[in-house]
């Protein structure tokens, strides 16, 4: 049975998941947009959006939650600062992925993650 295992694994252990994903939503919020694969774009989505609900709520608790995940502090900072307020009036669905087609060295379905409001 399947008993709290959802979400992808990822061909990863946790650790190395959950680093994968504080260091691509790093990026995502950096960049505003990142291209990854499908799976991982998937897998990226609720765990940023999370994030930017944080960073809408935008007091000194939420900051920290926040911080335990975004290492970096000058994407925190934008984070709390631009796009948390960007998005306040949005209820929810905070990025889109569109897919691009196929990776040419393993034939991977590859993916465009991008904040919506940019």
């Amino acid at each position: 049975m399947r008993h709290n295992n959802k979400g992808r694994a990822l061909g990863r252990t946790t650790s190395h998941k959950s680093a994968l994903m504080r260091n691509m939503a790093t990026s995502l919020f950096r960049h505003g947009r990142i291209e990854t694969t499908e799976a991982k774009a998937k897998e990226l989505r609720p765990y940023a959006e999370k994030l930017i609900t944080l960073a809408k709520q935008g007091d000194l608790h939420a900051k920290r939650l926040a911080a335990r995940e975004i290492q970096d502090r000058d994407v925190l900072v934008m984070l709390f600062d631009k796009i948390g307020p960007a998005v306040a009036e949005r209820p929810g669905g905070y990025t889109r992925i569109l897919k691009t087609g196929f990776r040419l060295g393993d034939g991977a379905e590859t993916a465009l993650i991008e904040l919506v409001d940019r």
